[in-house]
C-alpha cells in the first residue's frame, strides 16, 4: 500500500482516527461533558470536521494564525477557542479580523493581557469572549489562586469590548482533584460578585477518560487522542492499534549486526522524549530502540541481531504525535477502503 510513498513520510489511518474520535465523544456524552478538541495534533480542517460530526461543539487552537488557517480551510469551523495569552498589535489586529468571521474566545491570566484585548476590541466595535486561565498544578500559565481568578473575571466583565466567558485550565496528569477544588472555589467567588460563570474548560488527553472526576468542568479539550502516540500507550490510555499516526522510514545503512540507520531523524520524529527512553516504537519490533537522532538519521539498536536490510521499510509510532504533524507539509491519509492520499497540513508552521 505504501510502496510508492517517498520516505520519511507521515501516515494517518483515518479509520483509526475516526474510532478514537467516537470513543471519547461517547464517553463525554455519557457524562454530560462538551468536547472542544485541540487541533494542534492534526492541524487538518477535514479531521476537525469529523470531530464536529461526532458531536464536538467547536475547536481549540494555540495561535491566531493556526485558527485562521483552520477557519479558512472549512466553512464549518465557526466556534474557536485560542488558549493562549495574545499580545502585540499585529496579533490583536488579526484577532479582531477573525472575530468578525467566527464565534471566538481567548484566555488571559494578567491585567496586561486583558487591557490589551479591551483596547483592541472596544475600538473595533466587536465583543470578544475571554476566559481566565487558572493554574491548577501544571505550573505553566494561569493565575495561582481562586481569588486572583475572581479579580480578573471582574476586570474582564467591566472591560469595554470584552465578555467574561468562564474559567480555563490545563492541569497536570492526575490533577482532577485540584481542578475540582480550584474551580469550585473560584466559581463561588465570582458568582458572589454577581458575575455568571458560563463555562469551565479543562483538557489533557492522558486524563481524558477520567474527566468525570472533576465534574465542575463543563467542557474538555483533548488533542492527542485523535491519533494517540507512544506516550499515551505508555500511560495505558491507548494501545498500539489505536495509534493512527505512524512514520514510514527506510533503512539506509546496516553498519553492524546490532545497529541500523533509518532516514527519519529529528526533522521527522522530533527530539521530544516526554520522559521516555528512545525516540519512538518500531511496530512489530519491540526489541529495537531508536536511541539516537541527528537531523536526517535515526539510529536503531537491539541487544541481538537487528535483522534488518538496507532498503527495508519500517513504521514507527512517535513519542509525541502533535509535533510530528507540525514538521511536514502533508500527511498520507489511508484506510481499509481508501488508498493513500496526500493531504496538505494547512495549519502547520505558522508564525503568529
Amino acid at each position: 500500500m505504501f510502496d510508492e510513498i517517498q520516505t520519511p513520510a507521515v501516515l494517518v489511518d483515518i479509520d483509526v482516527a475516526k474510532r478514537n474520535i467516537a470513543r471519547f465523544q461517547a464517553y463525554a456524552d455519557s457524562h454530560g461533558l462538551k468536547v472542544r478538541p485541540h487541533i494542534k495534533t492534526h492541524k487538518l480542517p477535514a479531521i476537525a470536521e469529523l470531530q464536529l460530526d461526532a458531536g464536538a461543539v467547536g475547536i481549540t487552537c494555540q495561535k491566531v494564525s493556526e485558527a485562521e488557517a483552520m477557519v479558512a480551510g472549512s466553512g464549518r469551523l465557526n466556534d474557536v477557542l485560542i488558549t493562549y495569552n495574545i499580545l502585540g498589535d499585529d496579533k490583536l489586529a488579526a484577532l479582531v479580523a477573525l472575530a468578525r468571521k467566527v464565534k471566538l474566545a481567548v484566555v488571559a491570566d494578567s491585567p496586561t493581557v486583558i487591557d490589551g484585548l479591551a483596547a483592541a476590541f472596544a475600538s473595533a466595535g466587536v465583543t470578544l469572549d475571554v476566559f481566565v486561565e487558572c493554574n491548577t498544578g501544571a505550573d505553566r500559565c494561569g493565575v495561582g489562586t481562586p481569588q486572583e481568578a475572581a479579580e480578573l473575571a471582574a476586570r474582564i466583565a467591566a472591560a469595554p469590548g470584552l465578555h467574561f466567558a468562564g474559567l480555563m485550565t490545563y492541569p497536570p496528569v492526575g490533577g482532577a482533584d485540584s481542578v475540582q477544588a480550584f474551580m469550585t472555589e473560584a466559581k463561588a467567588l465570582i458568582e458572589a460578585r454577581g458575575i455568571a460563570v458560563p463555562a469551565i474548560t479543562s483538557g489533557g488527553s492522558p486524563d481524558m477518560m477520567k474527566a468525570h472526576l472533576a465534574p465542575i468542568a463543563t467542557e474538555f479539550r483533548p488533542g492527542t487522542y485523535v491519533y494517540n502516540d507512544r506516550s499515551l500507550v505508555t500511560r495505558g490510555v491507548a494501545a498500539w492499534e489505536d495509534c493512527a499516526l505512524t512514520v514510514l522510514a527506510t533503512v539506509v545503512s546496516v553498519s553492524a549486526p546490532n545497529r541500523a540507520i533509518i532516514d527519519a531523524g529529528s526533522k521527522t520524529l522530533t527530539s521530544d522524549l516526554l520522559g521516555l527512553v528512545g525516540h519512538g516504537h518500531v511496530l512489530g519490533r519491540p526489541d529495537i530502540t531508536i536511541d539516537q537522532l541527528s537531523e536526517e538519521h535515526g539510529r536503531l539498536r537491539c541487544d541481538g541481531d537487528i535483522n534488518l536490510k538496507v532498503g527495508q521499510r519500517i513504521r514507527i509510532v512517535p513519542n509525541h504525535a502533535c509535533v510530528v504533524t507540525n514538521m511536514v507539509d502533508g500527511v498520507h491519509v489511508y484506510g481499509e477502503d481508501k488508498a493513500p492520499e496526500l493531504w496538505p497540513v494547512p495549519a502547520r508552521g505558522k508564525i503568529i
